[in-house]
């Protein structure tokens, strides 16, 4: 995985190049496509098929109905805001990866136990951001984080200064580029 992850919310299908071509343009080549909007699954299976360089993931999959639905698209992996053992069990039966939202030691156990070693950290400014991680990162020295929700610009680096951060995730990404592209 990048150490970027775009999270995209495309309401109209007419967004998926514009947004996906920013990105690209900008060293960006993996998309979290969110299961927010009606056209979510479309749009993950145009960036497949028109993006194949990119990896290409779905985000906010809050159950086993919409994994399979990102599967069948051709999601590469599966991001939730929080931990679904449904969701878990179907990415482990296919081999994709998944990042469940996990910010307590219950929450981290669970996916241990499912062999879930890294964890989405959402959203990451409620929850006590870097601080807290390392704190969880104390008896869960196998976790790895994803931090989502309150990271842009000006705290970036300090998360990614720190090895237990496997990648960053953000919808700042795509605003970004898109206001390079217009330049």
């Amino acid at each position: 995985m990048e150490k970027y992850v775009p999270v995209v919310v495309i309401k109209e299908m007419s967004e998926t190049d514009k947004i996906l071509t920013a990105l690209k343009k900008n060293g960006i080549n993996t998309a979290e496509i969110t299961f927010r909007t009606a056209c979510a699954a479309e749009a993950i299976a145009y960036a497949c098929k028109n993006y194949p360089d990119m990896n290409i993931g779905a985000g906010t999959v809050i159950n086993a109905e919409q994994c399979e639905a990102a599967l069948a698209a051709g999601a590469q992996f599966i991001v939730s805001p929080g931990l679904s053992v449904a969701v878990a069990n179907i990415c482990k039966e296919r081999n994709i990866p998944y990042y469940p939202g996990c910010v307590t030691p219950t929450e981290i156990m669970q996916a241990l136990e499912l062999g879930i070693t890294t964890v989405k950290f959402f959203p990451a400014n409620v929850y006590g951001g870097l601080k807290a991680m390392k704190a969880l990162a104390a008896p869960f020295p196998q976790i790895k984080f994803i931090p989502t929700g309150g990271v842009d610009r000006s705290n970036i680096d300090e998360f990614l200064a720190w090895e237990k951060i496997e990648a960053v995730g953000g919808s700042f990404y795509v605003a970004e580029a898109l206001a390079k592209l217009g330049e």
